[in-house]
């Protein structure tokens, strides 16, 4: 009996941990093979599968492991030239995507891709209303549970809690409670509605997005007595952006808010 491939064990209990999901075996005539799908729509959002190595274009002789996952079809040309990333075996090729189980793709990378192909294959949702563009988003900020300015200052582009209906494109200030208490970062969304478990005693999180930091104001610059004059009296979740203090933040980005 063929032992477990480690890889795949840690991908399934990934799965299980995060999603709460067990592969199911749709597919007795082909041993090694496994589905991951969601319960509510019976999508496949992942396939393990053992095929020849001469099927997937490879050298030598016997079986190789992968995980077929689906991607972003933006995202395919720059995945199939990364090292262990290989067109589908057996599925769309224009949007899956086989990841070699042989430790030629790092761990960290194919639960990446696991968790794009779960939101990609998830059930939509119901549409939001049509929009006529970007829109612009309030959001707190709270430093007891999170280092915000600790985060910016090693990267421009952090993972955010997502819970609202930004879209890419849009425009969120960040609300620094206290001790700071006042607008320190105007960001954009470069990615919205990612999957993302995060649970302790002080934050959950169901889904993220991707923000990239485009302004930092200056101390003593939108503070709270300064939002009140705009008719911002609290800031406890995502909200939207009066009119007047849109114009006040554009005169402070030099006209390009």
């Amino acid at each position: 009996m063929q032992s477990e491939n480690p890889i795949r064990a840690a991908i399934a209990a990934y799965a299980l941990s995060r999603y709460g999901h067990t592969p199911d075996t749709p597919f007795s005539g082909l041993p090694g093979s496994a589905v991951l799908r969601h319960p509510e729509n019976r999508k496949w959002y992942a396939v393990f599968l053992r095929v020849s190595r001469e099927k997937l274009g490879l050298k030598g002789e016997g079986e190789a492991e992968i995980l077929n996952v689906k991607t972003d079809p933006v995202m395919l040309g720059s995945l199939l030239a990364s090292p262990g990333i290989l067109p589908a075996y057996h599925m769309q090729k224009g949007s899956w995507v086989s990841v070699l189980l042989d430790g030629s793709v790092p761990i960290e990378q194919a639960e990446f891709l696991l968790n794009i192909s779960f939101s990609l294959t998830a059930a939509h949702r119901p549409k939001e209303k049509l929009r006529a563009g970007p829109r612009d988003w309030l959001i707190p900020a709270n430093p007891r549970y999170y280092d915000v300015e600790a985060a910016f200052r090693e990267t421009d582009t952090i993972l955010w809690k997502q819970s609202s209906a930004a879209r890419p494109g849009d425009t969120v200030y960040l609300y620094v409670a206290s001790p700071v208490s006042a607008i320190r970062y105007k960001c954009e969304a470069v990615e919205t509605d990612i999957p993302y478990r995060y649970s302790d005693d002080n934050v959950r999180i169901k889904r993220a997005m991707k923000i990239k930091l485009l302004h930092t104001f200056k101390d003593g610059e939108l503070t709270f007595a300064a939002l009140r004059s705009f008719g911002v009296t609290a800031v406890r979740g995502p909200r939207s952006v009066p009119n007047r203090l849109k114009a006040e933040i554009e005169r402070l980005c030099g006209g390009n808010g």
